[in-house]
């Protein structure tokens, strides 16, 4: 499961705009979660790791809709691990920053080279930083209802 995410002004974003956004990046972690979380419970243990973005902490000019369904997933994981944690079931959410992936392939090689002078590590996110993060938050037993951001110092 991936998500999407739209550029667009906000005082034009469509009913139809909206509801994809929210139905993709929101809904399908709702359902998603839900189902899985019944063996979880059943076994009284359990690890969900959800990805969010920075978007969803910052918010994004121009991605008010994309926002908002990353900072659903980010309230999602934080009421969840809550709810779940006597039963062993630990929830986390890893907020990426720019990561080389399909979503940004439409950056110009010139806004690539602009957004890696914002980022202090000088480079895009790799695909594997978000990975590594997400193998040690399952990996940790200790950890549940935080949000990890990986952005190479870019936003936070």
């Amino acid at each position: 499961m991936h998500g999407i995410s739209q550029i667009k002004l906000f005082t034009e974003l469509t009913n139809e705009d909206i509801d994809n956004m929210i139905n993709v990046n929101l809904k399908s972690v709702f359902y998603v979660t839900r189902e899985a979380i019944k063996s979880m419970i059943k076994n009284q243990e359990g690890s969900i790791v959800n990805i969010s973005s920075v978007w969803g902490t910052v918010g994004g000019a121009c991605e008010v809709h994309y926002s908002a369904t990353k900072a659903g997933i980010i309230g999602m994981t934080k009421a969840l691990a809550k709810e779940v944690a006597l039963s062993n079931i630990r929830v986390n959410a890893v907020a990426p920053g720019a990561i080389d992936t399909d979503m940004n392939s439409d950056l110009t090689k010139e806004e690539l080279q602009e957004l890696e002078k914002e980022i202090l590590l000088g480079r895009i996110g790799r695909t594997e930083d978000i990975a590594n993060c997400v193998y040690m938050l399952i990996q940790n037993s200790y950890i549940t209802g935080q949000v990890i951001t990986v952005d190479g110092g870019w936003i936070g």
